[in-house]
């Protein structure tokens, strides 16, 4: 709860001064032409709003381990770094927005192999530094039994961290939707992580304690974010939030053995990149579109929802998907808990 409350409190009250200083410094986002016009209005309002929630997760992280008896672990510093190296990414790509007045930053190859940058660099010191389990997951190291071997499972591991944080980028296109449908996410791998660390015979997560602080850290600085992100925003997170937050998330499954229930647990995050692959292909392939516009909540938009319409019933997808990840791994547990 510590990691958790600081993070918030620190959010909260240090993106007003970040707000203020980007008004004072004309930074603004950059609306893409072809989006919703509704969007047009939205002009303007400051971004990198990032910046607030990787320093909140940072210095919430870092402040639980003044208790007496929790201690740092190599794996809980690896998905901090996938954080904050996530975060220098869409940091470079928000500037350059903001620098030359566009709403395209970093141009799409810099961008991707930045990110697959990441990704192994991540991967390859999850198992030679944090001696990650090599195995492919869904609720625990041995639920499915498929040894991928190292170099298999890097590679695994590389795409995993690039596909979540483009499909946490995605899903930010409307006030506060990341940040609230991230949080579901984050609060479910605190439960996990905690859960892990009491039954470690069980998941054999050695380093479960401190991930769970890690994901308290990222909920608890995305709802504190959220105060001042939610509609209508005063502040967007920009690709320095929505990169550093799928990155977090996809470091945090790797790590804690949860390989696959990831696309449970963030189902609504597959399903709007689901929507942007499906109407690239129609449109490609037949010349037709299946949706209004991708991504998805973009759609109901036009459909005429109204924004918070889309926002609220979405984070209500969110949670649902979060509570179906979370009861699969108790069930998991369960039949896991009779054999051992």
């Amino acid at each position: 709860m510590t990691s958790g409350g600081i993070a918030l409190w620190v959010a909260v009250l240090t993106t007003p001064f970040l707000i203020r200083w980007l008004l004072k410094n004309n930074i603004g986002q950059q609306i893409r032409e072809d989006g919703p016009q509704v969007h047009i209005a939205k002009a303007g309002t400051p971004t990198m709003g990032g910046i607030c929630i990787v320093g909140a997760v940072l210095v919430g992280f870092l402040a639980a381990h003044v208790i007496p008896g929790v201690t740092f672990s190599r794996s809980g510093a690896l998905v901090m770094l996938a954080i904050a190296g996530a975060a220098a990414i869409g940091f470079a790509d928000d500037w350059i927005k903001v620098r030359h007045r566009r709403s395209l930053g970093l141009n799409k190859r810099a961008k991707f192999g930045s990110q697959i940058a990441l990704g192994l660099a991540f991967s390859i010191l999850a198992v030679y530094w944090a001696h990650a389990s090599t195995t492919l997951s869904f609720t625990r190291y041995d639920s499915l039994g498929l040894h991928m071997g190292t170099w298999v499972w890097i590679v695994w591991g590389t795409v995993v961290i690039a596909a979540a944080a483009n499909a946490v980028n995605l899903t930010d296109g409307l006030d506060g939707l990341a940040a609230g449908s991230s949080t579901f996410c984050f609060a479910t791998l605190a439960i996990i992580g905690y859960w892990q660390y009491r039954h470690y015979t069980i998941y054999h997560v050695g380093d479960a304690l401190d991930m769970a602080l890690a994901a308290v850290a990222l909920a608890g600085a995305c709802v504190g974010f959220l105060w001042w992100n939610a509609a209508p925003a005063k502040i967007f997170m920009g690709d320095t939030g929505s990169l550093s937050i799928g990155s977090g998330l996809a470091a945090l499954c790797l790590l804690m053995n949860l390989d696959l229930l990831l696309v449970i647990l963030g189902g609504l995050f597959v399903i709007i990149t689901l929507s942007v692959v499906i109407q690239v292909i129609s449109f490609r392939v037949f010349k037709r579109r299946v949706f209004l516009m991708a991504p998805l909540h973009h759609h109901f938009e036009l459909m005429g929802w109204p924004e918070t319409t889309v926002i609220v019933r979405f984070w209500i997808l969110a949670g649902l998907f979060a509570a179906l990840g979370l009861g699969i791994f108790y069930g998991d547990f369960l039949s896991a808990s009779n054999v051992h």
